[in-house]
């Protein structure tokens, strides 16, 4: 049986939830519940009243549910926030949590195929039921597919001759694991940069996977319709994908444009940031080396 703390060590989990500014008898949402870590946090902080709702679509997840009156996990994608909460009754909330990325969890699970340290078939998927996975995407994909992946998604420069060299590789054999994925892509890993580069590899097919792009436009356009005046939504970020979307619509409430300005030509912004971007002190990456990447922002609604 996994522990908690084995599941996932919740980085930040102060800041994270001391973000949320929780009233005692408010709703909240942790959309990334895993191991529970952020959730109990909040739960202390709420009254008899309160309520909070948390999302995860891991199977694995569910194990980990908390025995408590206020609380109700759903096993779902955060990316339908909004259709399930109606479900439970809810058409509004207090503040919304989100620590976004892999737990530690699905990374230590070899199967899984999220971890760069294990031999494992090409999986990646963070829901069992979803039926892309990165077999699919190494073996199916076209080159020109496969460039775009490790484009944009792993924002590596030779996306070009990356899947160039998987098309050519496949056509002789499928390419079953992760170990024939490393020797098939073993000229593109130099030995100081080896684990850098194929964990940007990773990186792009599990977002492709998952569809991790869509599914955070998805929500936060969402969580704009959801929070109620001065809820707060509380964010953290792994990689510089994620963090540039997160801090474009907490600013502007959009991912591309610019927002309509009001009759005295201000800028007509939803959301109004706090505080700074917080990221984890040398302490807590020293105990949690995942916290290295990770960044929290802060925002209210207006």
């Amino acid at each position: 049986m996994t522990t908690t703390m084995e599941y996932h060590n919740p980085v930040l989990l102060h800041p994270t939830v001391d973000g949320l500014n929780i009233k005692p008898d408010g709703i909240y949402v942790d959309v990334t519940f895993g191991g529970g870590g952020h959730s109990k946090e909040i739960l202390k902080r709420l009254g008899p009243n309160g309520k909070l709702f948390a999302f995860d679509q891991d199977e694995d997840a569910v194990a980990n549910a908390l025995q408590d009156d206020r609380f109700t996990l759903i096993n779902e994608n955060f990316r339908f926030i909004k259709r399930f909460l109606r479900f439970y009754g809810v058409k509004s909330v207090d503040g919304i949590l989100a620590d976004l990325g892999v737990s530690s969890h699905q990374f230590d699970v070899a199967e899984r195929g999220f971890s760069t340290r294990f031999v494992a078939d090409l999986d990646m998927r963070m829901s069992k039921k979803n039926e892309l996975n990165a077999y699919r995407v190494v073996n199916e994909y076209d080159e020109q597919e496969l460039r775009r992946v490790f484009l944009d998604y792993g924002e590596l420069k030779n996306a070009p001759a990356i899947a160039r060299t998987l098309v050519e590789a496949r056509e002789l054999e499928p390419i079953k694991n992760s170990e024939q994925f490393k020797t098939i892509l073993s000229r593109f890993l130099p030995g100081h940069k080896s684990n850098k580069i194929l964990a940007q590899m990773y990186q792009a097919i599990r977002i492709e996977v998952n569809q991790e792009m869509d599914v955070l436009k998805e929500f936060l356009e969402q969580s704009l319709e959801i929070l109620n005046p001065e809820g707060r939504l509380s964010i953290m970020s792994y990689h510089s994908l994620e963090d540039r979307l997160v801090k474009r619509f907490m600013k502007n409430g959009m991912f591309e444009g610019e927002p309509e300005r009001d009759f005295f030509g201000n800028f007509s912004v939803p959301f109004k940031t706090i505080g700074k971007l917080i990221v984890p002190d040398d302490q807590e990456i020293k105990s949690n080396n995942r916290a290295r990447s990770a960044k929290l922002r802060i925002a209210e609604k207006k």
